[in-house]
């Protein structure tokens, strides 16, 4: 199997590349594990200060709408936090206030949205609170099981039941200037946000809850599609498992699935994220990356890797592999020629690119121009 470019990880940064690239004419393929950051994804793109056309065209062509409107947004905790570039259903916030009074509403069984927490957060900064449950019939069937009454479960149903629920709240509903809900409405069929705003006499704001995240997960599922209708290859559920490198260069990698069939191209980036996906790895004595066996900053001594203090921040998470100048990966002090490293993988070893999605973002699209800029020359 041949390929201008092959990409480790379907996440944010994979996806990003792969459509880049498959735009300009160029054959590409991802292999995804599986799981990933999307998975988590708040909504809203870090370290995305400016808001470059390219990136909300590139999101609007896969059907993701990006509203550029630098403030405030409501985490789940009650507090508010800076941001800039983010989904539509994410509301943004000129002041670190979201309104006088709010009713917060969650669902009977529904444990991941914590509205107690919300609730003394909002207090604390002089909006008025009250909470409602709803109960809501469709949902029944989902209550027998905590495992099934999770966001995306919840959310399959929700796209159905929108109506009721604007109903439900508009009854609910006394002198609040503010409804809060949990992200579990648009996995699909995201007019139904728009379509809750309208139909509630009130300010509408979603706020995030426990993982899986239903923003992230229709994020993937669109950026994925659109991928494919490029013409890319997507190899779900596979994973490289080595390659084979000569004269500083990879000529093709191995996969779980594929086994003696070689993935061969001209270029790799490595975008398999970061210890949560596996991108990277550890023991007691080092941290390492699993497929090209690359250099990965790190402090030497172990206890220097972690805060005793669970809640403080963590040095280890800032680890990442190392790149020269234009992100080429490097093993034994060396680039390999042909291999990028793009996203989570990085830690902080590029502060210059930014963290979270305006990481993955960034240097995506900076890797992408390079190849580009390689067929030209």
């Amino acid at each position: 199997m041949k390929f201008n470019t092959v990409i480790i990880g379907g996440g944010l940064a994979g996806l990003t590349a792969g459509i880049s690239l498959q735009m300009a004419g160029k054959s590409t393929a991802i292999i995804s594990e599986g799981q990933n950051a999307l998975h988590f994804f708040s909504g809203s793109l870090e370290s995305m200060e400016e808001a470059p056309q390219r990136v909300v065209d590139l999101f609007a062509q896969a059907g993701i709408a990006l509203h550029y409107n630098p403030g405030y947004r409501l985490m789940p905790m009650g507090t508010l936090k800076k941001s800039t570039l983010s989904l539509e259903d994410i509301s943004l916030f000129p002041e670190t206030k979201i309104g006088n009074k709010a009713l917060i509403v969650s669902f009977s069984g529904y444990h991941d949205f914590f509205c107690g927490f919300l609730q003394e957060g909002l207090e604390k900064q002089g909006v008025q609170c009250r909470v409602q449950l709803l109960s809501l019939p469709e949902l029944e069937h989902l209550e027998k099981s905590p495992s099934e009454m999770r966001s995306v479960q919840i959310a399959r149903t929700m796209d159905l039941i929108w109506e009721n629920v604007v109903r439900e709240i508009r009854i609910l509903l006394r002198d609040e200037d503010t409804v809060i809900l949990p992200q579990v409405f648009g996995l699909k069929d995201t007019s139904v946000l728009s379509r809750i705003r309208q139909g509630i006499p009130a300010q509408v704001v979603f706020t995030g809850t426990l993982p899986p995240s239903v923003p992230g997960i229709r994020t993937q599922m669109l950026l994925k599609r659109r991928y494919e209708l490029l013409g890319g290859t997507y190899l779900m559920g596979d994973q490289a498992t080595g390659a084979h490198i000569h004269d500083g260069a990879i000529h093709s990698i191995v996969t779980h699935n594929l086994g003696n069939h070689f993935m061969e191209a001209e270029n790799f980036i490595l975008a398999s994220g970061s210890f949560f996906s596996k991108g990277l790895r550890s023991n007691p004595f080092e941290i390492s990356e699993p497929v090209f066996g690359l250099d990965v900053e790190q402090a030497e001594d172990r206890s220097d890797w972690y805060n005793p203090e669970f809640m403080r921040e963590q040095p280890y998470m800032k680890y990442g592999v190392t790149t020269d100048a234009s992100l080429h990966a490097i093993k034994g002090g060396e680039p390999i020629k042909n291999l990028y490293a793009i996203g989570s993988i990085l830690g902080e070893t590029r502060p210059e690119l930014g963290t979270g999605g305006g990481l993955a973002i960034r240097s995506a699209l900076e890797v992408a121009d390079q190849i580009l800029k390689q067929t030209e020359e």
